[in-house]
């Protein structure tokens, strides 16, 4: 569609600068001139056979990225917040937050569904975009040729932070891929110094495990996303800052600074138990 786009436009562009260039004066043309054969048949004969090869060729795409039709083991489920996406392996208790993780050659069916407002997923490089509606399951395949993180976005206005509403889609070699399943299969959230063990009793004192859930711990809020495996991840907030313990700072100090709108409420801790706190943080992996 881009190439035949691309074909016509410059076509048009081309007709233009030739009427433009070549214009004789104002006397309208007697009908059954040559130039009124010419715009018949460049204006209406050539663009209908071409919207009909269009429409043949996109036609014959939808089966290239629909949903597979076959069970390939591996299924993901997606629920769109705002302003966060909601991702988990069923079967496989594991749940995590603007990461996909999929292994390279594998076709992943991925079923969205939002928990709020109208979304829409669109990872370009992996597939179409799909809408995401609450109350209804979608569906999409991600099948990546090559390893690499592609990036996805939110291609619906869902709200004032749409546009800082972006995650990942990781894909690994299968090696690679069932090392991260066995990883986030068994959370490593057990403190192993005094320092991360004050952070997380600092996590778990605050409002803060009402609204996340950390396995292994009495944090089991819904509304946020999970934190058990959160220092693996590469970003915050859905993307819009990179996961440092700088930004991972800012982020719980002042949240309505680095994304305003969202729904996360900022926290008043001195410089010492924040320390703590990202410490612990970034130890889940």
């Amino acid at each position: 569609m881009f190439v035949g786009s691309a074909v016509i436009f410059a076509g048009v562009v081309a007709l233009l600068l030739v009427g433009v260039l070549r214009r004789r004066g104002e006397d309208t043309p007697p009908k059954g001139s040559p130039g009124y054969r010419f715009v018949a048949v460049l204006g209406l004969i050539v663009p209908a056979v071409i919207l009909v090869l269009l429409f043949i060729l996109s036609i014959d795409a939808i089966p290239a990225t629909s949903p597979s039709s076959s069970n390939h083991g591996l299924t993901v489920d997606v629920v769109a917040r705002q302003f966060f996406w909601d991702v988990s392996y069923p079967g496989r208790g594991i749940r995590s937050a603007n990461e996909i993780h999929i292994p390279v050659g594998v076709p992943v069916n991925v079923r969205v569904t939002s928990g709020d407002v109208i979304h829409s997923l669109w990872v370009p490089a992996l597939n179409r975009k799909v809408d995401v509606i609450p109350g209804r399951t979608n569906v999409v395949t991600f099948d990546a040729n090559r390893a690499g993180r592609f990036r996805g976005q939110c291609a619906e206005f869902c709200g004032p932070e749409h546009a800082e509403m972006a995650l990942y889609v990781i894909a690994q070699p299968r090696a690679s891929f069932n090392a991260w399943l066995a990883d986030e299969s068994h959370p490593n959230t057990i403190p192993t110094s005094a320092e991360l063990e004050r952070g997380q009793q600092i996590f778990l004192g605050s409002d803060c495990e009402y609204c996340h859930t950390i396995a292994g711990t009495n944090a089991s809020g819904t509304i946020g996303p999970d934190l058990t495996h959160i220092g693996s991840r590469t970003s915050l907030a859905a993307g819009t800052v990179p996961n440092t313990p700088g930004d991972l700072a800012g982020w719980i100090i002042d949240p309505q600074h680095i994304k305003p709108g969202n729904k996360m409420p900022g926290t008043s801790l001195d410089g010492s138990q924040l320390q703590a706190l990202v410490a612990y943080l970034e130890s889940l992996r």
